[in-house]
């Protein structure tokens, strides 16, 4: 928008910081006083130089050492405090921004985090928020200072003589110089590391989450090569970024300390000629060679700068991304029903339409089936119901009221949402369960569990319900990750009920039980079924197919089979998977 003022990357980094400014502010007063006292010694030493050419006594020269020791001290104390209160408030910061970022991925549509590769958001949240570590740790107090301590005692040379103060600064100028050839590509280096990184971590997540393929096709299975070159070319990117930043590095560092190269000749030069007192060379000598310490800390700090666009655009690109805008203020429901009318529906990252003029009137206590050939838009339809998306077109009430006026913490209330991908917490079975009422207490969960058919399969587990489900449910089968799924979805007791094809990893001993488990628990509520197996949804209230995104019949099982040819073809070809087994 014209005339709207863009933050920089500083300015976003250090309104994120907000809360703790008077942290950081503390800690560049700490960190000047610091720097401060670690150049007093010098100025001692050059008032001792004097004393001692200017024949003065011993004693006067140990009240300059005295004072030496001091501000030596004085360092120590400063730096330490600068750094304490600087990582307080960075890591509280670096907390909250962490914070944020899970809060934000809770208010976007569920299609923008589908559409986002994990390994990318652990990179984002773990290691571009880490990144700002030495950002605000260490840059704000201690480049501050390390540039106008310096600043100060360059001011006083000057005053000396204002030659030797521009002859100790002629190697700085020329390292600064060298730094910013290796400086002025650093942010296009690192876009390009922090690309190669994403597409590294992709890979991993990729390789461990399919590692059972990897291991019964050996490492000729395509992911594991996928795994293999991106590690490769993340070594090899580094390894040439380093080469060819090396020379320049290893010059700086070696010229900007060589300020004595300069100032001793020029310093002779002046003094053997008369327009310089020796006393006033040998504290500029002493002096110049405490400047160089605080400008090469300073330049260290360089590469945090130019990494400090990438990192903040980076996290700024979840911060910033659309969210389902929903009010605040609970709303009343009429009743329970479900109602889309005209309902089209696009997801983000296509420009294909995947629903098309949807209209379906859900009774409440009913169970409704959504039935149809694969990528026929079933899961979407649940999945709008459920607040996951904002629909395109059209629009959606619960209770005659418009999903888009509905609270997200008030719609989630309303609905238990159960997919065949559900996911396990790495916690105990029994944190696990009561997720879907964190009120409930044991026994209800331990109800729950016998009746959706969990409890036989967890007493044998080797603690039982305390027993750890590892991460993603890593230590239970697929089938009792869904079974536990299940019963923590009937335990939030919520008026609505979403089955996305629930039971596809459960077998049909014990889908059997599943099904009459679920058919008590949601007695009087509504029920959303998607199944593959058709022979568990011939009882429902009403069968809804949908081919290629739209709603091409509906109504009970046996009006279908004899109306509906797409219906009658899918049982048929049901019937005949049911009498192969």
């Amino acid at each position: 928008m014209k005339g709207k003022k863009t933050l920089s990357s500083f300015a976003i980094l250090w309104r994120w910081a907000e809360a703790y400014h008077s942290g950081f502010l503390s800690a560049v007063i700490f960190a000047i006083l610091g720097v401060a006292c670690g150049m007093v010694p010098y100025f001692c030493i050059g008032s001792i130089i004097r004393l001692l050419l200017n024949g003065e006594g011993i004693q006067y020269c140990l009240t300059w050492c005295t004072l030496a020791f001091a501000g030596y001290i004085g360092k120590i104390i400063f730096s330490t405090l600068s750094t304490a209160v600087s990582h307080t408030a960075t890591f509280h910061t670096l907390r909250d921004i962490r914070k944020a970022l899970l809060r934000k991925l809770s208010r976007v549509p569920m299609g923008t985090i589908l559409d986002t590769p994990s390994g990318q958001y652990k990179t984002t949240i773990i290691d571009r928020v880490e990144g700002m570590e030495p950002t605000l740790a260490h840059l704000i107090p201690e480049m501050t200072s390390n540039l106008l301590v310096p600043i100060i005692v360059a001011i006083y040379i000057f005053v000396l003589d204002w030659r030797m103060g521009i002859a100790s600064f002629v190697t700085t100028v020329i390292g600064l110089a060298i730094i910013s050839k290796s400086t002025k590509t650093y942010a296009i280096r690192w876009e390009g590391a922090v690309k190669i990184g994403h597409s590294m971590a992709n890979a991993i997540v990729e390789y461990i989450g399919g590692i059972q393929v990897v291991k019964a096709f050996s490492q000729s299975a395509g992911s594991y090569k996928r795994y293999a070159d991106a590690v490769e070319d993340n070594a090899n990117y580094y390894v040439d970024w380093m080469r060819d930043s090396q020379k320049y590095m290893c010059m700086w560092q070696s010229i900007i300390p060589s300020v004595l190269v300069v100032v001793l000749p020029i310093g002779l030069i002046l003094w053997s000629n008369g327009s310089l007192l020796s006393v006033d060379f040998l504290t500029i000598v002493v002096l110049s060679l405490g400047l160089t310490g605080p400008v090469v800390s300073a330049m260290s700090f360089v590469d945090d700068l130019a990494v400090i666009g990438i990192n903040v655009r980076e996290i700024s690109s979840i911060m910033d991304a659309p969210e389902l805008i929903r009010p605040d203020q609970p709303v009343s429901f009429q009743n329970q029903e479900i109602i889309l009318e005209h309902v089209t529906f696009f997801y983000n990252s296509k420009d294909e339409e995947v629903l098309h003029d949807i209209n379906l009137r859900i009774t409440p206590g009913t169970v409704t089936a959504l039935v149809g050939p694969s990528g026929s838009g079933k899961s979407t339809i649940a999945k709008l119901i459920a607040g996951f998306w904002d629909i395109t077109g059209g629009k959606i009430t619960l209770g005659g009221v418009d999903l888009k006026k509905i609270p997200l913490d008030q719609l989630n209330q309303q609905i238990a949402y159960v997919s065949q991908d559900n996911y396990l917490f790495d916690r105990t079975v029994r944190e696990n369960i009561r997720m879907g009422r964190l009120d409930a207490t044991d026994e209800e969960v331990e109800f729950v569990a016998k009746v959706t058919g969990c409890d036989s399969f967890i007493q044998v587990l080797s603690q039982g319900y305390d027993t750890v489900c590892g991460g993603g449910g890593g230590h239970l089968s697929g089938g009792e990750k869904q079974r536990i799924s299940i019963a923590r979805a009937m335990l939030k007791n919520a008026p609505i009920v979403i089955l996305d094809e629930a039971t596809a990893s459960i077998d049909p001993e014990n889908e059997a039980v599943i099904q009459r488990a679920i058919s008590a628990l949601t007695k009087g509520k509504t029920l959303i079924v998607i199944a593959h197996r058709l022979s568990t949804i011939v009882d429902a209230d009403n069968i809804v197919v949908i081919e290629r995104g739209k709603i091409v019949d509906q109504g009970k099982q046996e009006e279908l089979i004899e109306n509906c040819p797409l219906y009658a073809q899918m049982w048929k070809a049901h019937l005949g998977t049911q009498d192969s087994r």
